[in-house]
């Protein structure tokens, strides 16, 4: 039998990059693993923090030892191109001659230029199957004010939030005010002030007062043109994993807990500092909702293949009300969305396997 050649596409530019490692190395250890060693090859591909591609041995010694490239190894790594300046600099923008291999991506990039759309338009391009969303489902589901919009369209209850831009921030003295008046006018305190397109908690900061709304959008404002201010509410925070194209299905729902006063950057990669409870203990009523929901959240953006959908489950008045989808979930061996689907029955080889088949089953002709 004729393996396939799994292109898994790691790394990148987004700070984000240690995590796409991990996902990665987990990956193709479940591509290594007996069921599906006889059925894939591996070709990894690792985009480096300045946006070069590498192949061979470069992202092979990066999967074996589980860090990025230090600078003076990337130098040696990209040094054998040429000598010439000027065609180094648009090395960053060429691909190893190994791409014309690969018979299906598994792109694990994680935050910008990862799962925005971005690379999902260059493998578009490319006419080859890969795992994951396509370009609007990418981009919807990054961004959270296009993913707000969408949700709403589809009449997904979600928090009240106010959509604003890097220019309303930075604007003349006299009108930054009358701004802060509007949300609190709108939203109340606490509120979370976020970048739009940033993963991760990046940028993210919880307000209490008019000092702290006033910093922390100006801190946001720094990552982001577009920004989004949601109202506080008192919630346990509870995740659906999805898997599938045209007729997804649910898994069993997650819950987060943490001793910190938000999931922020910190506490999601620091160990110890947030446990996963799978299954959350829910009403059975309740669950049945949230996996619903989730599924029509992955239509709403149309997502494919895999997403993780957040949500706020507000016990004292039963509501649930969707937080966020996430098209490209972290995908080590103790992220949730792999947890998600152990729980459910499918183990992290068959689940990596169903992916690659979704993939090509998406990119075949109808």
């Amino acid at each position: 039998m004729t393996k396939l050649r799994v292109g898994l596409l790691f790394g990148g530019r987004s700070g984000e990059h240690e995590v796409s490692i991990k996902s990665a190395r987990a990956i193709a250890k479940a591509l290594s693993a007996e069921q599906n060693a006889n059925k894939y090859e591996i070709l990894p591909f690792y985009i480096q923090k300045d946006g070069r591609w590498l192949a061979g041995e470069a992202p092979e010694k990066v999967l074996e030892t589980g860090t990025p490239l230090l600078e003076a190894e990337q130098s040696t790594s990209v040094g054998n191109l040429t000598s010439n300046p000027q065609a180094q600099t648009l090395s960053k923008w060429q691909s190893p001659s190994q791409v014309a291999q690969v018979d299906v991506w598994f792109p694990i990039l994680h935050g910008p230029n990862g799962e925005d759309g971005t690379i999902q338009g260059l493998l578009t391009l490319m006419q080859v199957p890969f795992v994951g969303s396509g370009v609007l489902g990418s981009a919807l589901g990054m961004d959270k004010i296009a993913m707000k919009m969408a949700f709403e369209q589809a009449g997904l209850p979600q928090v009240k939030y106010k959509a604003i831009t890097r220019t309303q921030v930075w604007s003349n003295p006299c009108v930054f005010p009358k701004l802060c008046d509007e949300i609190e006018a709108a939203l109340g305190y606490p509120a979370f002030v976020k970048p739009a397109n940033l993963g991760s908690s990046v940028g993210i900061a919880k307000v209490r007062s008019r000092q702290e709304l006033e910093a922390a959008l100006d801190n946001a404002a720094s990552y982001d043109r577009r920004l989004v201010v949601e109202a506080g509410v008192v919630a346990r925070e509870v995740e659906c994993a999805v898997l599938g194209n045209d007729q997804p299905q649910a898994s069993v729902i997650g819950e987060i807990t943490y001793d910190s006063d938000f999931y922020d950057y910190e506490t999601k990669y620091t160990e110890g500092r947030a446990d996963l409870l799978i299954p959350a203990q829910l009403p059975d009523a309740i669950a049945r909702q949230i996996q619903d929901m989730a599924l029509q959240a992955f239509a709403a953006v149309d997502a494919a293949g895999l997403a993780r959908v957040d949500f706020f489950y507000v016990e004292a008045t039963q509501e649930v009300l969707i937080n966020e989808i996430n098209t490209l979930p972290g995908f080590t061996a103790t992220s949730m969305y792999p947890q998600l689907w152990a729980h459910s029955g499918v183990s992290f080889p068959e689940l990596v396997d169903r992916l690659i088949q979704l993939a090509i089953e998406r990119h075949s002709p109808s």
